[in-house]
């Protein structure tokens, strides 16, 4: 059974987005105006909401499931692997999204003539800043990795040990 205060919070979620919406159409207009392509750029807007949504989020949560399944294989550390794979793979795909026409060289004779400048050197500053991200990720779960071995000991069963690791000559007497 729903109650009267979960269907108050639907409702103010419905209103919210709701508004959002009205406020995002209210920009589009303002910017856009009366212009003959704000329906193709709807139509745009619809089509890449569906290919994300129905197309590329499946693809990228599956590779996440899959690379989770395949980092269970190897042995534990202290310090999660996965958000050291993560982030770098985020970083590198939004790269190339971004700069997918100049890593492709679509374009060059528009990016020529805009700039003086042809697209030959996309590619590779694409690949160095990938090997870069990867390159500063293992850097820091190889950092994280030292600190928590040099940190506090565990138990076999995982748990931290309370107390000194060894007997001190203090808690022997000869101090």
């Amino acid at each position: 059974m729903v109650s009267g205060t979960q269907v108050a919070g639907w409702l103010v979620r419905l209103a919210l987005v709701a508004g959002c919406f009205a406020l995002a159409w209210y920009a589009v207009t303002t910017i856009v105006g009366t212009d003959p392509s704000l329906p193709w750029m709807a139509v745009w807007f619809l089509g890449a909401l569906l290919l994300h949504d129905l197309v590329l989020f499946p693809l990228y949560a599956g590779g996440d499931r899959l690379l989770t399944l395949a980092l269970r294989a190897l042995p534990t550390t202290r310090v999660p692997l996965v958000n050291h794979l993560r982030i770098p793979v985020l970083g590198s795909g939004l790269a190339l999204l971004m700069f997918l026409p100049g890593i492709i060289r679509q374009g060059g004779a528009t990016t020529l003539a805009a700039s003086g400048l042809d697209q030959e050197p996309y590619r590779e500053r694409w690949v160095w800043l990938t090997v870069a991200l990867f390159g500063v990720s293992a850097l820091v779960w190889l950092v994280r990795t030292i600190a928590a071995r040099r940190s506090r000991p565990r138990d076999p069963a995982g748990r931290h040990r309370r107390g000194p690791d060894r007997v001190t000559r203090a808690s022997r007497g000869d101090g």
